[in-house]
Order: C-alpha cells, then structure tokens, then sequence
C-alpha cells in the first residue's frame, strides 16, 4: 500500500509535458505592391483584412519590391507602401531592382547595393527602416544572409505557402484546401514535437501569399477560412485571435520564426527545396 501510494505521489509530482501552444497564422505577402491604378489587386487585400467574416483588423507582413518597374517605383505603388504602414502592417523589404532579381545570383557589391536602396526607401516611405527580408525566388546561401545582417534585415521564409505566384494564362487554383492541409500537416510534427518559437502564447505559423495576384485578392476571405478549417481537422488549437491584429506583437513573432544563420537548413517551398536545398 505505502509503495503504491508513493508511486501515485511521485506521478503527480513529475511536472507533464507541457502541450505546445495554441497556433497563431501570420500572413505574409510578396511581390507587391500592386500598380495598377484601377482592380489594384494589394487595395483589395488590404481591403479584405480590415474588413472580413473570419476576424477584422488582421495584420500581415508586407514584403515590397520598392523599386519594381510595374509596382513600388509608381505613385500608385508608393502611395499603398505608405498605406500598408499607416494601416499598421509590418512592411519589409523583398527587393529594391526593376524587376524580381534573384539576391544569389549577385555579386556581394551590387547585393549590398540594392539593400541599402531598399532600406532607404522604405525609410522615405513609412518613416522607419525595415527589419525584415525575404528572398526573391527563397533563394540565399551565407553570402546573402551576411549582407542582410550587415543591412539590419533578418531573413523570414515560411511555414505554409499558399502556392499563389504567378499563374499564367488560367489565374484559379483547384486545390487550395489540399495543399494548406498537406503542409500543415508536415508543420504539425514540427508543432507537436515542441520544435517551434513560442511567442507570447501562441505558435506563430508563417503563411506566404502574392499581394499581386488578382485571384489571391478576391479569395483571400476564403483562403482565412481554409486556414481555420484544416486547422481543425488536425486537432491544432487555435489562439483566442487566429491572426495577428497588431503591429508589435506581429513584429515580435516574424523575428522570432527568422533564420539566423546559414547553417540551419529550413525546408524551402515545393521547387525551390530542391532547387537550391
């Protein structure tokens, strides 16, 4: 009887296996902004997060080519830059050249060059430098991230990726709810094992869209409700707010999901793991 009872003591002294903690998706966006002055695909997303069935007033990161000759470098683009801040998003940089130019492809130089170009734009335009980078095409090596820490960036890639980029000819997607499932699913394990940041009790689950693409912008509404939904189907708790709604806490949970250094080797989206991993 004594042995029996020490042992239930000693069971409920052990301290359990702390469940992780609730997710918490935080959107991202690349390419943008948009140019256009009319259907202008980032008005419509930046619409939709204000306004929305699943939760208003969602905050997202914001990573804009500043100087893209369709997007930041036209009064249209520069205009939705400063919006973007204003509305009280985290607007990072992507890329400062004309077109969408691959970062590891450069030689350090020109590399160097077009981040401080960025960094300065993005100063001009929202009043602070930028914190936060993300790779044109997710291609860097340790070479790249050196010259976005030299700069103060610190490189986001992504847990989820909406698989939204450009399409050409037929802008649909047939299979959104799968693909969410299925790699939300591989982050599951991740999840599960405590591999993941907590960040003020919740997990943050970093989640990739295209601001210019025009079929992104009219289903975003329904891209939030997948999220949701297949969270569910999982058994992954959700926190209280599913998206992030302010611009701090949001900053707090980009930098910490961050990859510091080149010897980590996160699994890159689809492709470009192969490609470059």
């Amino acid at each position: 009887m004594r042995s029996l009872l020490l042992a239930l003591f000693l069971t409920l002294a052990l301290p359990a296996s702390a469940a992780p903690a609730p997710i918490r998706f935080l959107l991202t966006f690349d390419d943008g902004p948009a140019g256009s002055s009319s259907g202008n695909s980032t008005v419509r997303v930046l619409d939709t997060l204000a306004r929305n069935a699943v939760q208003d007033d969602i905050k997202a990161v914001f990573f804009t080519q500043t100087r893209h000759w369709h997007g930041g470098s036209t009064d249209v683009g520069q205009a939705l830059i400063r919006r973007e801040a204003a509305d009280g998003h985290v607007v990072a940089l992507h890329s400062a050249t004309a077109t969408h130019a691959n970062h590891r492809f450069m030689d350090t130089a020109t590399l160097d060059a077009t981040l401080q170009n960025g960094v300065d734009d993005l100063r001009g335009l929202t009043g602070a430098a930028p914190v936060l980078v993300r790779p044109p095409f997710w291609a860097y090596d340790a070479a790249t991230l050196d010259s976005y820490h030299r700069h103060g960036l610190q490189m986001l890639l992504t847990d989820l990726n909406a698989n939204d980029g450009k399409i050409w000819g037929v802008n649909f997607s047939w299979h959104k709810r799968s693909n969410m499932l299925k790699m939300l699913t591989a982050t599951r394990e991740r999840w599960a094992a405590g591999a993941m940041h907590t960040v003020d009790g919740s997990t943050p689950v970093v989640v990739t869209f295209h601001d210019v693409n025009s079929y992104t912008a009219r289903h975003l509404e329904e891209y939030l409700e997948i999220l949701l939904d297949v969270a569910r189907e999982l058994d992954m708790p959700v926190a209280a707010k599913p998206f992030y709604d302010e611009h701090d806490a949001l900053e707090r949970a980009a930098l910490a999901s961050t990859i510091r250094s080149a010897d980590e080797h996160p699994r890159l989206p689809g492709f470009w793991n192969w490609l470059w991993q």
